[in-house]
């Protein structure tokens, strides 16, 4: 009995190792050097619609006049849309990438004007029907360098470029003023990306610039963007975000000879913002 227990051993064994085949081939580990899902592309595109919550001011002087601080919202009628907003990455090596961002943002609104207000010299007094226009684009242009890259996630830093091409006007039935102002605005800021789980990202990213009092007694101005969102990677090509962002500019320009102030402006716009991203 024990001699033939003996010899089926090596045919039990055999068979052991011809079931277990399959099943170990079945489970392939992910290799310590794979990056995380949405982590391997050369281009990406990524697009989403953006409905901030907005704060704007203006004044402009002229002809020797000081210009009222109009309120868009309070005296101008504005209310919160929504806007589309596109954006590119070519990344030509893992820790280098070349961006680009484009945000169209535009209000047209109507209004009876509750209080005087005076804008480029003239005076639109209270009761007069206004019609009014922002247009504002903002370009984007930055390089980014991830100096520290890991499988869950990086930490870089970025240079920017931020164009600003803004354009409002006020039009009543005597008159039609407007102001246009376009300034390339160089930013610096850095990006972190952390991974939760292998296809699930939060990133954070911050930017700015400021002119303070010390650099300039004529020209002070302040650009600040931040953006936190999170995406989910459905796979290496497609992905959905949903994020937070909040652009916040202003500027104030006075007069050398009286010191006071001829142009200024401020617009605050935060909210929540949903998207895609596709990559190649």
């Amino acid at each position: 009995m024990v001699k033939r227990t003996v010899a089926r051993l090596p045919l039990m064994l055999a068979a052991v190792l011809l079931l277990a085949a399959p099943a170990f081939a079945q489970f392939v580990p992910r290799s310590l050097n794979d990056p995380a899902t949405g982590e391997k592309y050369h281009i990406e595109a990524s697009g989403g619609i953006w409905r901030p919550n907005t704060q704007m001011t203006i004044s402009s002087e002229a002809l020797g006049i000081q210009g009222s601080d109009i309120n868009f919202k309070r005296d101008l009628g504005l209310t919160d849309q929504s806007f589309k907003e596109l954006h590119l990455v070519l990344r030509p090596a893992r820790k280098h990438k070349l961006r680009f961002g484009y945000v169209p943002i535009n209000f047209q609104q109507e209004a009876i004007l509750t209080r005087d207000v005076v804008f480029q010299g003239i005076r639109y007094r209270v009761g007069l029907p206004v019609n009014s226009q922002l247009n504002w684009k903002a370009y984007r242009f930055t390089y980014e360098y991830d100096f520290i890259v890991r499988n869950k996630g990086f930490i870089g830093f970025m240079l920017d470029a931020k164009y600003t091409d803004v354009k409002a006007a006020l039009q009543s039935p005597i008159d039609l003023e407007s102001i246009h102002a376009r300034a390339p605005i160089p930013t610096v800021g850095g990006i972190a990306r952390f991974y939760v789980v292998p296809n699930i990202s939060i990133t954070g990213e911050l930017s700015g610039f400021q002119i303070p009092d010390s650099v300039s007694k004529r020209y002070k101005a302040h650009y600040l963007d931040l953006d936190i969102y999170g995406t989910l990677n459905v796979t290496n090509t497609f992905g959905v975000q949903a994020g937070y962002r909040t652009f916040d500019v202003g500027y104030n320009i006075k007069d050398d000879a009286t010191v006071t102030t001829t142009d200024a402006g401020s617009f605050v716009l935060k909210g929540l913002y949903f998207g895609g991203v596709v990559r190649y």
